[in-house]
């Protein structure tokens, strides 16, 4: 990477490799996480939603949602392809506003345009865009800089592409990567920024085994670290890795409670 000397060979079983400063365990046999300190019940809210309704013409998909995120938690969201995952997602981040009901990010209207929320979210969801005329390497760079990086910013970029099996594919411009490489590409783009709320659909699409792992535990790390943490997915042993509540739409657009490694489908 940029000259950079490699690390020799870690020896040690990947299974049992440290990252991030703690064990790995293989990821078909994660567990719910230990709560870490941050989450705790005197945390502060960092996300709030209250008796939100929302929906697309004559059809409702969020009926009466209330639900709290607090700093150093995890929430998982679960339900069918349709069932308004994504449109929560995109009403937690400020891209849009519901029909009734409010949502707050630390005590103000989530606004996707508000310079304060932009500096505090982080958000992937599947209609992001990139920048057409920029290489991988000089879009996660010009994200890092803008966040406030600085002289950092070529280091954290450099690991970041490193972690998400991205530095050989580096200067090449994103429509060139594959599908799976897309999408580790986006979530690059958060990793590269500081964030205080990181908002997830789906994250593990298009990953393979080997690749969850290693979000898992990115994951875990930045809930250690005291952010908050929103994810959509059909994955129930993501859920179960990293998540400490866990909701489920039900057909009326309600929310019910679904917790990580219940199995509910």
């Amino acid at each position: 990477m940029n000259g950079r000397p490699r690390a020799p060979a870690d020896p040690t079983p990947s299974a049992e490799r440290p990252r991030y400063g703690r064990v790995v365990r293989r990821f078909e046999e994660s567990s719910p996480p230990t709560p870490p300190g941050p989450s705790a019940p005197s945390s502060p809210v960092v996300l709030r939603m209250a008796g939100v309704h929302h929906g697309y013409g004559e059809r409702t998909l969020l009926a009466d949602v209330s639900l709290t995120l607090r700093a150093g938690s995890c929430l998982v969201v679960r339900g069918g392809n349709g069932s308004g995952k994504s449109t929560l997602l995109r009403l937690a981040a400020g891209r849009e506003s519901p029909r009734a009901g409010n949502v707050t990010l630390d005590d103000r209207p989530s606004d996707e345009d508000d310079p304060r929320q932009r500096a505090r979210v982080a958000v992937v969801l599947e209609d992001d865009t990139h920048y057409p005329d920029l290489s991988v390497r000089e879009h996660l760079l010009l994200v890092a800089l803008a966040h406030g990086r600085g002289e950092s910013a070529g280091d954290v970029v450099n690991d970041v592409l490193a972690d998400h099996g991205l530095t050989g594919r580096a200067d090449l411009p994103p429509h060139l990567l594959s599908s799976g490489q897309r999408r580790a590409f986006a979530l690059a783009g958060a990793f590269v920024r500081p964030y205080r709320l990181l908002i997830l659909d789906e994250p593990e699409s298009g990953l393979d085994e080997r690749a969850r792992l290693r979000l898992a535990d990115r994951l875990n790390s930045a809930r250690a670290r005291g952010a908050a943490l929103l994810l959509a997915t059909h994955d129930d042993r993501l859920a179960e890795a990293v998540a400490d509540t866990g909701l489920r739409f039900a057909p009326d657009g309600r929310l019910l409670p679904d917790p990580p490694g219940s199995g509910a489908r």
